[in-house]
């Protein structure tokens, strides 16, 4: 079966272009960027100047009139590269996605147009210290006070808050009917005084530096709140079915580079009479990689297709099960590769022994892998809940 009846030729046409902007760039040049202590700023610049970076957001603000399918696409391939761009999960795919479907008009003037040409990005503020998994245990508040909001609260491991213009923080805010407290997102400017940050040391080489925020009186203007106050976990959806998708897009393209630069080393590093190879002990291990890696990435395209066509519900399975598998068969395609190069696999010239913390991310964030078993045991197959 030929590939155009799986993917269309546009779809073709872009991993092929974002392949070969990805290549001019490549591995060493990320890896440079992250142990200069700086971000990918050339490579962002290009990308969004080639129309990659707002592909999935609205022509009328700048962008490519795409969706997730497309974003993805662009993600996945410059993973296969060696050069991925954390930010993108966030700005284009989560930010992006929450204001041009909930966003009022002048919030999407104000931002769609610069989050697609690259010249604005936006944070994304979930998780908290004392919350894990649970966002019914967020304890940022937003409460009215006259014609503002005032947000208090704690955020930890929030990417990219440095370079971000805003990060759109979610908060709680008391229900008036029920007194409940329900989700929603507020856009906080950099600047904006009382929100400051502290960097957190990871062990993790990235560009992309990940930090503690502190919301103190956060005074914000009535607009900063995006969607409607009381429309909960429907908007934090919104922006969270992409951002599984695009971190499945992170962990394939991650996958595909170290195993291409094992099947390169196994064809040609010769210790007896034929490539090790030739080896099934070296040879099944990479197949198996490759087959679990486009397995993922089938239900990848599938999670994207259901959520470009407005299946929320359907799209939230199938991100969750795309993710899942994605991390997977990355992790397990990043240990058979640096396993196959043996020492080599370890040196900096290979740079595969980086990737090594790089692929438990996916395992981890922006869900556990135990927490997407626990959806699909109630979601799915309808089992009691646990907790």
């Amino acid at each position: 079966m030929s590939n155009s009846v799986v993917e269309s030729e546009e779809h073709q046409a872009l991993r092929a272009a974002v392949a070969a902007l990805g290549q001019r760039y490549g591995r060493e040049y990320l890896a440079r960027t992250a142990r200069e202590g700086r971000h990918p700023e050339e490579l962002w610049a290009d990308a969004a100047k080639l129309g990659y970076l707002g592909v999935n957001l609205p022509e009328e603000y700048g962008g490519g009139g795409g969706g997730i399918t497309e974003l993805s696409i662009v993600l996945e391939e410059l993973g296969a590269a060696g050069c991925p761009l954390l930010m993108m999960v966030v700005s284009p795919a989560i930010c992006g996605t929450v204001i041009s479907r909930f966003g009022t008009g002048a919030q999407k003037r104000a931002w769609l147009p610069g989050l697609a040409d690259g010249t604005r990005t936006m944070a994304f503020g979930i998780t908290e210290p004392d919350a894990g998994s649970n966002s019914h245990r967020i304890t940022t508040t937003a409460r009215r006070d006259g014609d503002s909001w005032v947000l208090t609260g704690r955020k930890v491991f929030i990417s990219g808050v440095d370079i971000a213009d805003a990060t759109l923080i979610v908060g709680r805010t008391e229900d008036a009917t029920s007194g409940r407290l329900v989700p929603c997102l507020f856009i906080v400017p950099r600047d904006a005084p009382g929100f400051s940050r502290s960097v957190i040391d990871m062990e993790l080489q990235a560009a992309e530096k990940q930090f503690e925020l502190v919301l103190d009186e956060v005074r914000l203007p009535a607009d900063a709140l995006v969607g409607e106050e009381d429309a909960g976990l429907l908007q934090l959806f919104a922006g969270l079915n992409p951002e599984r998708i695009m971190t499945a897009a992170f962990a394939i393209g991650m996958g595909r580079y170290a195993l291409a630069k094992a099947v390169d080393y196994a064809k040609t590093r010769q210790v007896w009479k034929e490539p090790v190879g030739a080896h099934q002990a070296i040879a099944h291990p990479l197949a198996q990689s490759h087959i679990e890696l486009e397995l993922a990435r089938l239900m990848m395209r599938k999670a994207a297709l259901l959520y470009d066509a407005g299946d929320d519900m359907g799209a939230g399975e199938a991100a969750n099960m795309a993710k899942y598998a994605a991390a997977e068969a990355c992790v397990r395609a990043v240990d058979q590769s640096v396993h196959t190069l043996g020492g080599n696999g370890l040196t900096r010239e290979y740079g595969l022994a980086s990737l090594i913390t790089a692929s438990r991310v996916a395992r981890i964030a922006p869900v556990s892998r135990e927490m997407i078993l626990n959806f699909v045991s109630h979601q799915t197959l309808g089992l009691p809940k646990s907790y």
